[in-house]
């Protein structure tokens, strides 16, 4: 590895450099020169971060010296090795010690830095995230949790699990539960989020045994997790203003953001070819340019870009392969607002709180009825 001679500052402290983020700049579609063009534009908006960047030396410092300033805030650690897209996560977990995804995530296990961002494999960066980080005590699956576009106030609703695990059992989704409210909290600003559960109806009778067994946990555990239970919630509800976070497990929550994205691409090339189809309405295009541009900023999913692995012993975001310089710069503008609340401290409190609430409330049906009580 190699280190640009830069001192490191004291981690909490305020001023240029308080804020550490280790950035992957080999793992998206569009290569490095992307990467490090998304480093630049949020370095020139947040004086407050510094940055590990890793890959390979020689190209690395190449890209970021054509950048005016860009040099003195990065360390560059040497990272020859790229995990690819099509890579197995069990292959990579033998063999990517040499790769820039895995030194990535090993500055933030070293304390180096406070949060891992990366465009590279979602399940590759999931299992090395899992093995060099470690899951937080007393969780069971690791979650992703993505913004989705809203009608809420704060413009988005969190969703989680986006794909982590496609299983989860009820204390699973109690634990997703608190912490999707600590994101809303703390990445959106939502002082008591309002949770729901996706179901296929909102009827309590409704859905498999597990959510109607989480259903009661996270009720129960709502008022000490800081947060409204709402109940099950349907597919519609995910963009609507009813509820602030969406739980699910990773099968549904995957599909549900699949079938998301498709649908808002799908809208946006239907606009497209209505207003080429005349001149006409290539005139009615012109004259509502102000509010299709408004329309454009608030659907782009440039700036919703950044899954955030919840569970872990740190912090981690995953930006999307494709993602453009707008793209990767609001990834690492989450992982800065995120690292700047003290996010993940907070994260591992609710999840101590929600591992407490489960064991009681599997004690409790353990427990034989007390004589003279009705069961």
């Amino acid at each position: 590895m190699v280190n640009s001679g830069m001192t490191e500052p004291a981690r909490g402290a305020e001023g240029p450099g308080s804020v550490v983020i280790s950035v992957d700049a080999m793992g998206g579609d569009r290569g490095p020169a992307t990467v490090v063009a998304g480093i630049a534009a949020s370095a020139e908006k947040n004086p407050e971060i510094r940055f590990i960047v890793h890959g390979p030396e020689d190209e690395l410092r190449r890209l970021i010296g054509r950048r005016k300033g860009l040099a003195e805030r990065c360390d560059i650690r040497h990272a020859p090795g790229v995990v690819t897209m099509d890579a197995k996560p069990a292959q990579v977990i033998r063999s990517a010690q040499d790769t820039s995804m895995w030194s990535t995530v090993e500055s933030v296990r070293a304390g180096e830095a406070t949060v891992a961002v990366s465009c590279g494999n979602t399940g590759a960066l999931m299992a090395l995230s899992m093995l060099r980080l470690r899951k937080l005590p007393g969780v069971n699956r690791p979650a992703i949790a993505a913004l989705w576009p809203s009608r809420n106030p704060q413009g988005f609703n969190v969703v989680l699990d986006c794909g982590a695990d496609i299983r989860a059992d009820a204390p699973d989704l109690l634990q997703f539960a608190m912490m999707g409210a600590s994101y809303a909290r703390n990445g959106l600003g939502v002082e008591r989020p309002r949770v729901g559960m996706l179901n296929v109806g909102t009827e309590e009778h409704k859905g498999r045994a597990e959510l109607r067994q989480a259903h009661e946990l996270i009720g129960a555990a709502a008022e000490v997790g800081g947060f409204d239970y709402r109940g099950f919630v349907e597919g519609g509800d995910i963009m609507g203003a009813r509820v602030d976070v969406i739980v699910t497990d990773g099968f549904t929550g995957n599909i549900a953001l699949k079938t998301g994205e498709g649908t808002a691409k799908l809208v946006g090339d239907f606009l497209k070819e209505a207003f080429r189809n005349s001149v006409m309405s290539k005139f009615a295009a012109l004259l509502a340019m102000t509010s299709l541009k408004r329309l454009q900023k608030r659907i782009d999913p440039r700036r919703v870009n950044g899954g955030l692995f919840l569970g872990l012993n740190g912090i981690v975001v995953k930006s999307h392969g494709s993602a453009d310089a707008t793209g990767v710069s609001a990834a690492i503008k989450l992982a800065f607002k995120l690292a700047r609340s003290g996010f993940h401290d907070r994260v591992a409190a609710r999840v101590a709180q929600a591992s407490a609430e489960s064991a009681a409330a599997k004690t409790d049906d353990a427990a034989p009825p007390t004589a003279g009580v009705a069961s």
